[in-house]
């Protein structure tokens, strides 16, 4: 296995973690750098470029080797690298027309995704009044626990586009400080609200920036200043707001971890970690974090796209392949899709089902659903568990109450675009979706063991008939 160096996950202010720090404390280092998808991607390019890895823009021609690694990413927020193996051949006559028993290569990949449920600002966004209050106006973006929002001091941080001259440029934004809050109602304004409370997203949820100091016109001389440029210049913003509280390891033995967007950070930092440390020589091993998943992925950088497609497909010419060996490579290939899973609640056992419930710290999860809303099978299922089985890493098994639907992730809308066998798999977690969310601090080493040893091992597939561990 190839061994990599420290990664500092640093950009621009940010803490970062320190050499000699735990896995799951590195983990914490990489989310707090990573406020949005935007800067979730950057890190992730940081520490690719450190690594080595060459990126191959879109709008490039590209010319890909065995032996070589590489990269490219698409609106900022979505990215793909890949590393061809040492022993993959480039096409020749023979390799080209092959055998009608065996493809001429294949994928090993992974999937995760960038973005976590927040509050996006508008583009016409400063709400003045009553007296002297300023407010932001917002809306969601994905499936948020809006409860959790309130009454905690939280940053901006997103994508701005600024004019310089005749050229836009796009920037990212982090203020790196407490600059907005959402208040509650005092209780004996709104004495019923510990029996329930459903706030109107419309009213209740604008983050509050100011008590008379700021008016119309100041988000973007915040954000101006931020960037040292003048507030004129500011074009357009992909603006979020952010709990930028730095996540922390926590327990009597230091069994927790608790941040924000866990959900799906966890599992692109892990499965980056894998990645980058794994060395597999017969296989092109492909590492993917989209943006979107939390609002459907139908955009043209969320996993509905084709990028992914599109990737695979230039490899696969750049290396002196034709189209249906392409076809013939995705019918070998496998690919692990890495979001995290509910673990069973503390204080409601019985809303899990019975058999099939992860814990925290007990390794990653194998998600399974009949109703197809995770890619796994039998199939696909087997061929990761033997992987790890073999290894010795432990792993458990998440399925839904059977009178509840559960919630669906990358791995179907993936193959949607690009039919592979895949396996839905995460990390355990409670309070997906909350402000803050926990997980158990030992499973963040119990991941990058996982999904390396997926990386390395030689997972051959013939159809759905045969997997040979090499």
């Amino acid at each position: 296995m190839r061994q990599t160096g420290v990664c500092m996950f640093g950009l621009g202010t940010s803490a970062t973690a320190a050499e000699g720090q735990s896995p799951a404390e590195w983990l914490l280092a990489f989310i707090h750098e990573s406020p949005t998808a935007f800067h979730a991607v950057a890190s992730i390019r940081a520490q690719l470029d450190r690594e080595g890895f060459t990126y191959l823009p879109e709008g490039a021609a590209w010319e890909v080797r065995p032996g070589g690694a590489y990269y490219t990413q698409r609106n900022g927020s979505s990215i793909v690298a890949w590393r061809v193996g040492d022993e993959v051949p480039c096409a020749d006559a023979s390799t080209a027309a092959g055998s009608a028993s065996s493809a001429p290569y294949h994928f090993q990949l992974t999937a995760s995704h960038s973005d976590s449920p927040a509050f996006k600002v508008k583009s016409t966004a400063e709400v003045e009044g009553p007296a002297g209050y300023v407010r932001l106006d917002t809306e969601a973006y994905g499936g948020m626990m809006d409860y959790t929002w309130f009454d905690r001091p939280l940053s901006l941080a997103g994508r701005v586009l600024v004019r310089q001259g005749s050229r836009i440029e796009s920037r990212l934004v982090a203020l790196n400080r407490d600059v907005a809050l959402i208040p509650s109602l005092a209780i004996h304004m709104n004495g019923e609200v510990n029996k329930g409370f459903a706030p109107n997203r419309a009213s209740d949820l604008y983050p509050l920036i100011s008590a008379g100091d700021l008016s119309a016109g100041s988000l973007d001389m915040l954000v101006a200043d931020a960037l040292e440029v003048e507030p004129e210049q500011v074009v357009a913003r992909d603006l979020f707001l952010v709990n930028a509280d730095a996540g922390r390891v926590w327990g009597a033995t230091s069994e927790f971890v608790s941040s924000p967007r866990l959900d799906d950070l966890m599992c692109a930092y892990t499965s980056l970690r894998a990645f980058v440390a794994s060395d597999n020589k017969n296989a092109i091993s492909v590492y993917a974090c989209f943006d979107n998943e939390e609002v459907g992925s139908e955009t043209k950088q969320g996993v509905a796209s084709t990028l992914l497609a599109d990737v695979l497909a230039r490899v696969n010419g750049a290396l002196g392949y034709r189209g249906d060996d392409l076809c013939r490579a995705l019918s070998a290939s496998i690919l692990v899709s890495c979001d995290n899973a509910h673990a069973i609640h503390p204080a409601h056992p019985e809303l899990a089902d019975a058999l099939n419930h992860p814990v925290l710290n007990g390794g990653l999860v194998i998600k399974e659903a009949a109703n197809q809303h995770y890619c796994t099978d039998s199939f696909s299922a087997a061929a990761l568990k033997a992987v790890l089985d073999d290894a010795e890493i432990p792993h458990q098994a998440f399925a839904n109450r059977s009178d509840k639907a559960g919630g669906s992730t990358l791995g179907n809308i993936s193959n949607m675009q690009v039919s592979v066998h895949a396996v839905d798999v995460g990390c355990a977690q409670l309070a997906m979706h909350s402000c803050v969310e926990t997980a158990g601090s030992r499973d963040v080493e119990l991941a990058i063991e996982a999904l390396t040893a997926f990386y390395n091992a030689n997972i051959c597939i013939d159809g759905a008939d045969a997997i040979e561990l090499a």
